[in-house]
């Protein structure tokens, strides 16, 4: 019980760090600006992005959150992070940003399996 409480915590917070902390910090960078433009969305996509990832990694990691607004939010990084793949895909084809986001998609696949096996509501 010890290492899956370790697992999924450990595996949450690394999706929250990615998810709900970075793009705060990061919002203004001129980085992800360019990175939104070069994949052919508008710059205020990241904003709209923003507004969706915090509050969605916020019901990740609090363990008030119901478990009906944790499944939307496990469902919404999903797609996230396969929208993010194709649009690399689609602009530059086969490269290491292409793969990255499967990544997060095994360490979210691993939170939500360790979510429903510690019935954490």
């Amino acid at each position: 019980m010890k290492k899956d409480k370790i697992i999924f915590w450990v595996t949450t917070t690394i999706i929250f760090l990615f998810e709900g902390v970075m793009p705060v910090l990061f919002r203004n960078d001129e980085s992800g600006k360019v990175a939104m433009q070069h994949l052919g969305y508008p710059v205020y996509m990241g904003t709209l992005l923003l507004l969706f990832k915090v509050p969605g990694a916020l019901a990740l990691i609090l363990p008030q959150v119901p478990s009906r607004i944790k499944e939307w939010a496990y469902a919404g990084f999903l797609i996230d992070f396969l929208g993010a793949s194709l649009s690399y895909y689609f602009v530059d084809g086969f490269i290491g940003f292409t793969f990255l986001p499967f990544f997060f998609i095994v360490l979210l696949a691993i939170s939500y399996i360790y979510y429903h096996k510690l019935k954490v509501d």
